[in-house]
């Protein structure tokens, strides 16, 4: 029997201001709300030259890399360890509620980044708080939005819904870049002022709009225990991997560092510990029971390795272009941020293309040929991207970015329709949360992983090429030998950032005594992206290998989830089926 204390939402209840159907109501609003927490996400992935520049902070100063690694991580780590803990109070006290809460949070943290004071590090330290903020607030959004859709949408709309909602998210993420460097080019301050209209204007959309449609049980108990478990956990786990891309002695990264490795170590058992007392809690927040569902189970394994394989693509991207390619072609570092964004315009467009669309064909034929097809087409787009040279032709680039794209975009939609339709109406907040802290806490992980990679493979061959560079440039060799022996993570960030670090890497002494024409070749467009060009290579493809390799498993992931299961319209086929037999012996 159907439970009557659960919506099933076939009523599709409407707007009475405008008479517009709530589905688009909850539609519309849920997707610029994740689009703009998305958007945040990445939008400062460009902008930082611009942003650091502005507030006077050098951030491959070594007294100052905290400072990027925290304006760049700090954002994602805490949206990954509150989703599962939002995503449980909503079903508590109302999904609606909490999502209206989390948009006027990011519109909080919004107006406060534009409105840092002062220069130094005290405004960098203002950026880090106000982003976390910010990140509180977008918490609430991710893991509300599905869980709204779900519960407004009809069962055989919600792959639509799901599909403009997805890659809203997904695009966010891109469509970050272009916008960051836009605005960066305009002023630094612009980058925050975009999300202010919006996160203000959502917010009293929100709350005029949106109302609540599921029934919420009463009585339900908050898993205290679970929820600081499952926070320290995660917390202090995605923090030792950050603080693992750090130096740290005579290592070029932090895996040996004993805080790390307590980190890492601390967040692992905390999260042990986190499934045994899950595991005898009345009323969990973590849902184990859930993956007891075939397709719950294998979605949500299928997402997290898809997350885990592309969350370090725009990283990549980044480096790749701002590092080399852009400067090879004649960009100034300064220009390179916004090219960049414009440049990866065809991976957005895979994402915008076959996102909706997926969606919409797997309400009628089911997501798993739409999700497994997505993941294989996405390892044919990374194994050609492994086999590209880093100095490569444009169009080749764009094609394989953009069949990136479409797989991604192929995958997503379906994927998590199929995660949320498979869940009882009662948990879908809880789910939603689960969901989106697997796809975040993917993302988290992939950078970190990413990063390790490429690092490795310029520290195996970037001292002896920048050495060798440098001398035959006329560098005197006990400078060129200091630069050489520097952390190879200070490349990579300057690459990242689209710097040319020779110019302060060289002491002003040396720059000052070369000749004219070897000071404008070293601190030129070409010369140190050149140098780094190769020892770059080897970690490139290693990396690309990795996120081939981790798309099939995914694939094969979503191949296992096997045929469309939907609980409320089994609930329906067999109270349907009961009716039919009870006419059937009554009597006449």
């Amino acid at each position: 029997m159907i439970n009557p204390d659960i919506s099933t939402n076939h009523h599709e209840p409407r707007f009475s201001l405008r008479n517009i159907p709530y589905k688009w109501i909850a539609l519309s609003n849920t997707t610029l709300g994740v689009f703009m927490a998305s958007l945040d996400g990445s939008i400062l992935l460009i902008a930082l030259p611009a942003i650091f520049k502005g507030i006077g902070v050098n951030p491959l100063a070594p007294n100052e890399s905290d400072y990027l690694l925290w304006t760049l991580m700090g954002y994602l780590v805490v949206t990954a360890t509150l989703l599962v803990a939002f995503g449980r109070i909503s079903d508590m006290y109302g999904r609606v509620r909490l999502y209206n809460l989390g948009f006027a949070i990011f519109a909080v943290g919004s107006i406060l980044l534009y409105l840092v004071q002062g220069t130094g590090n005290a405004a960098a330290l203002q950026i880090i708080l106000y982003r976390l903020v910010q990140a509180v607030g977008a918490a609430f959004l991710f893991s509300n939005s599905t869980a709204i859709l779900t519960d407004a949408f009809p069962a055989n709309q919600r792959g639509t819904a799901m599909g403009i909602n997805q890659i809203a998210a997904l695009a966010g993420q891109f469509i970050g870049l272009i916008v960051g460097g836009v605005l960066a080019t305009i002023h630094w301050r612009a980058v925050f002022l975009v999300s202010v209209p919006f996160s203000i204007g959502g917010t009293i959309w929100a709350y005029l709009g949106l109302h609540e449609v599921a029934t919420i049980r009463k009585h339900q108990h908050l898993d205290l225990p679970g929820n600081i478990l499952f926070a320290l956990g995660l917390t202090v786990l995605l923090v030792g991997m950050t603080y693992g891309l750090q130096p740290y002695g005579s290592s070029n990264m932090g895996w040996a560092n004993p805080w790390v490795d307590a980190c890492l170590v601390g967040g692992a058992l905390l999260l042990v510990a986190f499934v045994f007392v899950e595991q005898h809690m009345p009323e969990p927040m973590f849902r184990l029971d859930l993956f007891k569902i075939r397709m719950f189970s294998a979605g949500n394994i299928a997402g997290f390795l898809a997350s885990l394989a592309r969350g370090g693509l725009n990283f990549m991207l980044i480096i790749w272009l701002q590092g080399i390619w852009l400067p090879l072609h004649g960009y100034s570092f300064e220009n390179t941020p916004f090219w960049a964004g414009i440049y990866m315009l065809p991976l957005t467009g895979g994402f915008l293309l076959m996102g909706p669309l997926s969606g919409y064909l797997s309400d009628r034929y089911g997501a798993r040929f739409f999700s497994t097809g997505g993941m294989l087409v996405t390892v044919a787009g990374f194994i050609g991207l492994m086999l590209l040279p880093p100095i490569f032709n444009y169009t080749t680039f764009a094609i394989l970015i953009l069949i990136i794209g479409m797989g991604m975009g192929m995958f997503a939609a379906p994927n998590t329709t199929a995660i949320m339709n498979a869940v009882p109406p009662e948990h879908r907040g809880v789910s939603s949360g689960m969901r989106a802290t697997f796809q975040n806490a993917a993302n988290t992980l992939s950078i970190t992983l990413i990063f390790t990679m490429v690092i490795l493979g310029l520290a195996s061959s970037l001292p002896s090429t920048l050495y060798s560079g440098l001398t035959q440039a006329g560098i005197p060799a006990a400078a060129a030998k200091i630069v050489a022996n520097l952390p190879p993570t200070g490349a990579l960030f300057a690459a990242f950032l689209g710097y040319n670090p020779l110019g302060t890497l060289l002491p002003p002494q040396v720059l000052q005594a070369l000749p004219a024409q070897t000071r404008s070749l070293v601190l030129g467009t070409e010369f140190f992206p050149r140098l780094i060009a190769g020892p770059f290579e080897s970690g490139l493809h290693v990396a690309f290998a990795i996120s081939a390799v981790l798309s099939v498993f995914a694939a094969l992931a979503s191949l296992m989830r096997g045929k469309r299961y939907i609980p409320e319209l089994e609930e329906q086929a067999q109270a349907s089926a009961m009716e039919q037999q009870e006419e059937f012996h009554l009597p006449h």
